[in-house]
């Protein structure tokens, strides 16, 4: 029985985010994701232009005057969020944790796919599959997703990317357009990144907060690893301390910008302690302009 906080909190998301796409992402989404291909849609007298190659004869035969077959994209997509449930996700400096903001770009991003009468699948990871939501369309499996999404408990604490879209691979034969969402702070998975890029039209939403940047100058601090349990106290007033962070956080961002180049990977960098929309909708844009 899933609790009446958590559909309400569903029902908070589906309201929050229902605009958003309503006004400003279903034709967006449209236009920059493409379908599986081509398919026969009918045929039609010749028209100065026209490829030859596309010439019917058997038609051309009957009627005495050259017709031409007519294709059309196949826009039926499946799309898959592949959405990172470890414990670094419970992190927000701005009154908002990361996995909240997984949640609405997810719902935002679903939504938008069902309004294009596309299929959306789910899959929650941590150290371990968590949670495979095959993909379906409609508005009421859209509403399951969101529910997983809000009320799954990973049982894991750590992140494997990699085993996820090894994972992705085995349950999805087709391609698919995969948004990848989480804090890509673990390592280890370009290999897999790699193949999955190949095999599917996939991006990442790395989803990351301003104090894994840069830390405050605020005297003492106890710090808890989310997903090791490892503690520490750090004096955050000490300037070479801050300093070395920044530097570290700084070469690991850079390492990832190299990562998704490498593998050919689109990515959405987005901070839970700012707004997101402009950010997703600039990705939109780019993408749209590159399609163009």
């Amino acid at each position: 029985m899933i609790p009446r906080e958590v559909l309400k909190q569903v029902r908070r998301v589906e309201i929050a985010t229902r605009g958003l796409v309503n006004d400003v992402f279903s034709g967006e989404y449209h236009s920059v994701f493409k379908g599986r291909g081509m398919s026969f849609a009918e045929v039609r007298e010749y028209q100065y232009g026209d490829d030859i190659r596309n010439i019917d004869w058997n038609v051309t035969a009957r009627a005495g005057a050259p017709f031409v077959k007519v294709f059309e994209e196949e826009r039926e997509l499946t799309v898959v969020l592949l959405v990172d449930v470890s414990g670094s996700g419970d992190f927000g400096s701005g009154g908002r944790m990361k996995e909240e903001v997984a949640a609405e770009i997810c719902a935002i991003l679903a939504f938008s796919a069902i309004r294009n009468n596309d299929k959306v699948g789910l899959i929650l990871f941590s150290d371990r599959i968590e949670k495979f939501v095959p993909p379906r369309k409609g508005r009421r499996h859209v509403l399951r997703v969101l529910r997983e999404l809000l009320y799954t408990r990973a049982a894991g604490r750590g992140t494997d990317v990699g085993a996820a879209l090894e994972y992705l691979a085995r349950v999805v034969s087709r391609r698919a357009v995969v948004f990848v969402v989480s804090d890509f702070l673990a390592a280890g998975h370009e290999q897999a990144l790699a193949v999955a890029a190949r095999r599917h039209d996939l991006v990442a939403i790395r989803i990351g907060d301003r104090r894994e940047k840069e830390l405050p100058d605020i005297g003492f601090v106890d710090f808890e690893d989310a997903e090791s349990g490892a503690r520490v106290t750090v004096n955050l007033s000490d300037r070479a301390f801050r300093d070395v962070f920044t530097a570290d956080a700084r070469e690991a961002e850079e390492a990832r910008t190299q990562l998704f180049r490498r593998t050919g990977v689109d990515v959405v960098e987005v901070s839970a302690d700012r707004p997101y929309i402009e950010r997703l909708m600039r990705f939109f844009r780019e993408r749209a302009r590159r399609f163009r």
